[in-house]
């Protein structure tokens, strides 16, 4: 039985992304305490690496997005299918371009501010 249902990050992303960012977090620390500033650097260049891996994985559908999920999608090896379209309120989706915030409304017509067509409105899942 698991402790909680919110299964935050326990995805093939997050796991490959804590490894990497393990053995860079490693590297940097000897570079650290051994003075060797390409040791320091060259741990965060890593670090950094992870990042961006976790973040490539999760876009591919191998993380999963905040809040709760049924008990069938618990399995770190399972992959979200919805990825593509982007998880409301997801930073990761945000800053790939995909969804939009939770709460915003998405804009029809175009930016009437910049080019003069459409007319911005804001409007409603429903009227989507």
């Amino acid at each position: 039985m698991r402790m909680s249902q919110w299964d935050e990050g326990h995805t093939l992303a997050g796991w490959t992304g804590f490894a990497i960012a393990t053995v860079g977090a490693t590297g940097s620390g000897l570079g650290l305490c051994t003075g060797s500033a390409l040791g320091l650097w060259g741990g965060l260049g890593v670090v950094l690496i992870g990042v961006l891996t976790t973040w490539a994985l999760h876009l591919a559908g191998w993380g999963k997005p905040p809040g709760r999920r049924p008990v069938d999608e618990w399995g770190w090896r399972v992959r979200d299918l919805g990825a593509r379209e982007g998880h409301p309120g997801c930073l990761g989706c945000r800053l790939a371009g995909r969804g939009r915030p939770a709460g915003v409304p998405a804009r029809v017509g175009g930016d009437a501010g910049r080019d003069g067509t459409g007319t911005g409105e804001a409007v409603t899942e429903s009227a989507l």
